[in-house]
């Protein structure tokens, strides 16, 4: 009998468990899914787009002379840039997916890649995600992981915990 009540608090604490996990749903940060917002003739290698996005959280797609951004905008239509290029000033370029980390059915945080030509120009760069935590009123990086076998993994579990991790700055890379 003892057994029994151990074994049925152990399924039901494991089902809340589970039940209480964060999930991920994707979006496209592709050129051709994403809605061009303005291109500077005047620059070349200048564009903005605005990208899909879940649960009224939307994404501008930023191209500045070969370094790439992004911006999170809010449900309230206020956008808020990540500003990737203080965390890196090489040339840059965005992952085609942006991965959004949904507490039922409300985003707590983003995760998109980034990859950085970080060894001149001839050589592959380095693929970081970003790990950025979302509210219906700011945006913010906190995490940069770097490549390794667990990359993936190592990003949602720091974009689980993101909205309570203070946002990053460009002097704690």
């Amino acid at each position: 009998m003892l057994r029994i009540l151990i074994v049925s608090l152990i399924a039901a604490f494991l089902s809340t468990a589970a039940f209480a996990q964060n999930k991920s749903v994707y979006t496209s940060l592709a050129a051709d899914k994403c809605k061009t917002a303005s291109v500077d003739q005047g620059m070349p290698g200048n564009y903005s787009g605005k990208c899909p996005g879940i649960a009224g959280f939307a994404l501008e797609a930023y191209l500045d002379d070969e370094r790439n951004s992004v911006g999170v905008v809010l449900p309230n239509k206020k956008v808020i840039g990540l500003d990737l290029w203080k965390h890196f000033a090489n040339f840059s370029e965005l992952g085609e997916t942006a991965e959004w980390r949904m507490k039922g059915k409300r985003p707590v945080a983003l995760i998109i890649r980034l990859k950085v030509m970080d060894q001149g120009d001839d050589k592959p760069g380095t693929s970081y995600l970003i790990v950025s935590k979302l509210s219906a009123t700011a945006a913010c990086v906190t995490d940069i992981v770097k490549p390794g076998k667990r990359q993936n993994l190592t990003a949602q579990r720091l974009a689980d915990k993101a909205l309570t991790r203070p946002c990053k700055t460009t002097d704690n890379n």
